[in-house]
């Protein structure tokens, strides 16, 4: 290395939490990142994916009165860069020869001085760009004070086509705004992607992701920069907003940044936990809901919620409601009170018995000589439901349900009863993992949770054998398979998306298999109509898995 001082250059990154639609309030966000960037030194701030527009826009990015506002505020925020002040790099969408892109601007001396366009937009899983944007042309780097900063967008660096072209033409440095929402295996993916590039170029990479939940898309942040050696030069923490200053030498052999704060960040069922009180807490914030209610039956899957939602509103806007029936236990009434009491929030407790006699009183001319059942039983839960949604109507709270992906795969819940609601934090959790997840939070929580640290859940909730309690000694496994058989074989059938033949041939029983497979398919009318929830794994029902209703289609083992 040379003995006279390098080149240097400060960067600002912003690990923000956009809202799709409210441009007027993106503004607001991006100008006050800004204002902190300047207190800190920095030349240039860089934003994330579409960060004005909010990310993901879906169709609403194609309303012309839309793309006027996204347009109107970037040229706002570009004059006011003629205050000296740091220059910006943001993305928008943006409408240039009568195709609509996204769009990355630069900032600087009162303009829009530089665009560049998405090249490669994703159309599988989660993202469905190729609706609604137009590609760009391959992309030369953006000048900036002397420096040729590349600055692919997202999926850009996740084939090498786009960095090959940045590197070939000069760039010195990568820059990468992302819209990359959470999964559990995406960590290692990003880091593998990145790495990559950061070897095919020679050049230092820095990615910078949003945060926060957007419908049932979570994004976790979790930005970083690595140097062309491939060391991890800053990290920002996951699930949480950040605007941080890196400074940046040129040396001999290129650019490099110096080392900054490198936060831990939370993996596996910690960032799984973390996700779903994101994402609840944004559904709630952004739709501008007072608070929560919610059935709390004494299960695991409701107590999981509870905290959840605690841990996400805080426990002053989370109202817990018992609804007990004839087969409801005292078992259950005690713990579910346990739990309300743990977690602070309000707890209710209205009996059903006159809702469900007085439907049943109603129905017995038709129900003549027929006998009791399914049908009966679901009366329990859609007077339970219709309870829940007018508390709601009345005081404003949204409801939240509590079925877990295992009963989402099965058709194990009631339409019009205990699917009603707004949201669903445990749609993409599996039962099992349910139960993991509830012995997790008895030991820890994330960082900026509102609820109380320590035990929340009385250990009986989490060891006592499942239970819809709809009639006398009923146990979940009365009807599904044993909830670690019945998830194994759904990840098979759902992520995986194995031939039931292969399923049956990892030692399952291929009769047991091919009844799940079918009970997979017949209850996509159910999913269909269930609440929208966080996205865990990597094929959640609802964006990354559309079946067909009508569908006749079956395999056999």
């Amino acid at each position: 290395m040379p003995n006279e001082p390098p080149d240097q250059l400060l960067f600002a990154f912003a690990q923000l939490n956009p809202i799709v639609g409210d441009v007027a309030g993106n503004l607001e966000k991006a100008r006050a990142a800004r204002a902190l960037a300047a207190g800190q030194g920095a030349e240039l701030i860089l934003f994330t994916e579409l960060f004005i527009s909010g990310y993901p826009p879906e169709d609403l990015v194609l309303k012309p009165a839309f793309q006027a506002a996204c347009r109107t505020a970037v040229e706002t925020l570009a004059a006011e860069t003629a205050d000296g002040g740091p220059a910006v790099l943001i993305g928008t969408p943006w409408r240039e020869g009568g195709r609509l892109h996204n769009a990355v601007a630069l900032l600087e001396d009162g303009r829009v001085s530089t665009l560049r366009f998405k090249v490669d937009l994703p159309n599988y899983g989660t993202f469905d760009e190729r609706r609604v944007f137009a590609p760009g042309p391959m992309p030369g780097p953006i000048p900036f004070k002397g420096v040729r900063l590349g600055v692919p967008i997202c999926e850009d660096i996740w084939s090498a086509d786009v960095v090959e072209c940045l590197s070939e033409t000069g760039s010195e440095m990568l820059l990468v705004p992302n819209g990359s929402p959470y999964r559990r295996t995406v960590y290692d993916e990003r880091t593998n992607i990145a790495v990559a590039r950061v070897v095919e170029s020679g050049l230092p990479l820095a990615y910078i992701n949003q945060v926060g939940g957007q419908d049932e898309l979570v994004f976790d942040g979790g930005s970083f920069v690595l140097n062309a050696d491939r060391s991890l030069a800053v990290q920002f923490p996951n699930f949480q907003e950040r605007v941080r200053l890196t400074r940046w030498e040129r040396w001999a052999d290129g650019w490099r940044c110096e080392e900054g704060a490198r936060a831990p960040l939370i993996t596996g069922e910690e960032a799984n936990y973390a996700a779903c009180v994101t994402g609840l807490r944004d559904y709630v914030e952004k739709n501008r809901f007072p608070g929560v209610v919610l059935g709390l039956s004494g299960g695991v899957d409701s107590a999981l919620v509870a905290a959840m939602a605690v841990d996400a509103l805080g426990p002053e806007r989370v109202h817990c409601v018992m609804l007990p029936y004839r087969y409801t236990s005292n078992e259950s009434l005690s713990d579910a009170a346990g739990v309300a009491e743990a977690l602070g929030c309000r707890y209710d407790i209205v009996p059903i018995s006159e809702a469900v006699e007085g439907l049943e009183a109603s129905l017995a001319p038709l129900f003549a000589g027929t006998e009791r059942g399914v049908t009966e039983e679901n009366l329990q839960s859609r007077a339970r439901g219709t309870i829940l949604m007018s508390i709601s109507n009345k005081f404003g709270s949204m409801v939240v349900t509590t079925g877990n992906k295992s009963e989402m795969s099965t058709g194990y819940a009631t339409l019009y009863g205990d699917m009603n609601g707004g949201y669903n934090p445990l749609k993409d959790l599996y039962k099992t993992e349910v139960f993991r997840l509830c012995h997790l939070r008895n030991r820890w929580k994330p960082a900026e949770a509102l609820g109380p640290s320590g035990r929340v859940m009385p250990d009986n909730i989490i060891v006592k054998p499942p239970t819809a309690e709809l009639r006398e000694n009923q146990k979940d496994q009365d009807s599904l398979p044993p909830y670690e058989v019945l998830d194994a074989i759904l990840e098979c059938l759902v992520e995986k998306e194995m031939p039931v033949a292969e399923i049956a041939a990892l030692g399952f029983e291929p009769a047991l298999v091919a009844r799940v497979e079918r009970m997979l398919n017949i209850a996509e009318y159910k999913r269909r109509q269930a609440a929208p929830g966080v996205k865990i794994t990597s094929r959640n029902f609802g964006r990354d898995r559309r079946y067909p209703i009508t569908n006749r289609f079956r395999e056999t083992a």
